[in-house]
C-alpha cells in the first residue's frame, strides 16, 4: 500500500542505525574459539511528524530527502539547506518481511500512520513502510569499516559488547570502542573462510551469509 498525501492521522517514522551483528552461536555461554558471538540488540529511536508537507505522492519516496531532526522527522527539498539525507530505496510493509536495504544505507526510518482504530498490536501505528536513507554528506555508517549502518559487510570492523554479543565500531578508531576484528571476506560456507580467520560472522544481506573475519 502506497503513502498517499490524503492519509489522516499522524505519519511515523522510527530511525533505526547501527544494526546488530548476527553471530553463529547457538549457546548463551562464551562462544568456542572461532565461532561468532551471539547478536547484540537492535537500537532505535521513535520520530514523529504531525502531517509532514509532502513534496509527491508518497512520503519519503525514492530521490526524496529528509530533515536533520531525528525527533521530527519531516520530508524536505533536497536542494534545502535542511535536507540530511536522501532515499536510495522504499518499500511497503514491515522490513523484515521486505527486501533488504542497500549496502550503502546508513540508517533506516519506519514509516507508520498513528490510526489506533485499525492498530493489529495494540501500540496505535499501523505500519506503511520503511525508507533506506544515505546522509547527503559523511559521516556515512554504512560504508565499510564505518561502524554503522543497518548491515555488515566486508571491510567492516567489530567489538565485543559483552559476552557472546559483537557490535561494528568504526575501523578508524574514532567510535567509543576500539575495534577488535575486521571482516576480511564473505563467502558462502564455514569452511571456504581462510585458516587464519578468528570470527565466523552471519551475514544476513547477500549471497555470502557467512562472514570471515581476522583479529586486528
Amino acid at each position: 500500500m502506497r503513502i498517499r498525501r490524503l492519509w489522516s492521522g499522524v505519519v511515523c517514522a522510527v530511525l533505526v542505525s547501527c544494526g546488530p551483528v548476527s553471530g553463529d552461536t547457538g549457546s548463551e555461554g562464551p562462544p568456542e574459539a572461532g565461532e561468532a558471538p551471539a547478536s547484540a540488540p537492535a537500537t532505535a529511536r521513535a520520530a514523529t511528524a504531525p502531517a509532514p508537507a509532502v513534496h509527491g505522492p508518497l512520503f519519503l519516496g525514492p530521490g526524496d530527502c529528509s530533515g536533520r531532526g531525528r525527533t521530527d522527522v519531516r520530508e524536505v527539498p533536497c536542494t534545502s539547506e535542511k535536507a540530511a539525507a536522501r532515499v536510495i530505496a522504499r518499500h511497503d510493509g514491515r522490513r523484515r518481511d521486505g527486501p533488504a536495504c542497500p549496502a550503502a544505507t546508513d540508517f533506516v526510518l519506519h514509516i507508520s500512520e498513528h490510526r489506533p482504530e485499525f492498530d493489529e498490536d495494540g501500540d496505535g501505528s499501523v505500519p506503511r513502510g520503511y525508507a533506506c536513507m544515505r546522509n547527503l554528506e559523511p559521516p556515512h555508517p554504512g560504508d565499510p569499516g564505518g561502524g554503522g549502518g543497518p548491515h555488515t559487510v566486508v571491510g567492516d570492523c567489530l567489538h565485543g559488547s559483552s559476552v557472546g554479543q559483537v557490535r561494528e565500531t568504526p575501523c578508524d578508531g574514532s567510535g567509543a570502542h576500539r575495534p577488535e576484528f575486521r571482516l576480511e571476506s564473505a563467502v558462502d560456507e564455514r569452511s571456504r573462510c581462510p585458516g587464519s580467520t578468528d570470527l565466523f560472522v552471519e551475514l544476513p544481506v547477500g549471497e555470502a551469509p557467512v562472514g570471515c573475519a581476522r583479529r586486528l
